[in-house]
């Protein structure tokens, strides 16, 4: 695994700064998003999940939209639901995307599905702002996917979308952490649990 150019902070605001950066400055990024679309779309052919949850991308995050488009279009029972934020639990809720369909800003400015059907995603993908062995991820640090996964019964299979410069060795998890079950990356399947 490479690893990155900078020396990651061990303080996770910081590092997440660091690496948000350092994603945006990538000059391949769009030639790493093209070899991670493939990976995303070779990686799909094997599994029998046929709802999957992803997410807008912002700030320079892999776009995994066109992909699952894709994977949609071989298979009309094939759903793709993007995250809508309760505020109540601020737990995620994923409702139907499809391209064309009506959108509408959330609270933070992240586009949503504007009156789709709700569901309970079977996959779940999942941005990266870095990750770590053993399938830990280092998000942004609101936690909406930890409480979402600890919600969701039966627990969707994770999978962990990001360029490789995110990977940090050292990253441990914290007692609210959910592991992965998966993590791509432009240079394929960098962690998989057993047996999944």
């Amino acid at each position: 695994m490479p690893t990155s150019p900078f020396q990651p902070s061990q303080d996770k605001a910081l590092l997440r700064r660091q690496l948000q950066a350092e994603r945006q400055a990538l000059v391949d990024r769009h030639q790493r998003s093209v070899h991670l679309q493939e990976v995303l779309r070779v990686w799909l052919l094997g599994r029998r999940e046929t709802t999957i949850g992803a997410y807008w991308p912002i700030k320079g995050e892999f776009d995994a939209l066109p992909a699952l488009y894709r994977w949609s279009e071989a298979d009309p029972g094939r759903r793709i639901g993007l995250p809508v934020v309760d505020r109540s639990t601020r737990q995620l809720r994923f409702h139907v995307w499809y391209p064309g369909c009506p959108m509408e800003e959330d609270a933070y400015g992240i586009p949503k599905p504007r009156d789709t059907e709700a569901f309970d995603p079977q996959m779940l993908l999942v941005p990266c702002v870095g990750f770590g062995p053993g399938g830990m991820r280092l998000g942004y640090g609101g936690g909406f996917y930890d409480r979402t996964l600890a919600a969701l019964k039966p627990r969707p299979f994770t999978v962990g979308l990001g360029y490789a410069h995110g990977f940090i060795p050292w990253l441990v998890p914290e007692p609210h952490d959910v592991p992965l079950d998966a993590i791509l990356t432009e240079d394929g399947v960098h962690w998989m649990r057993v047996g999944a």
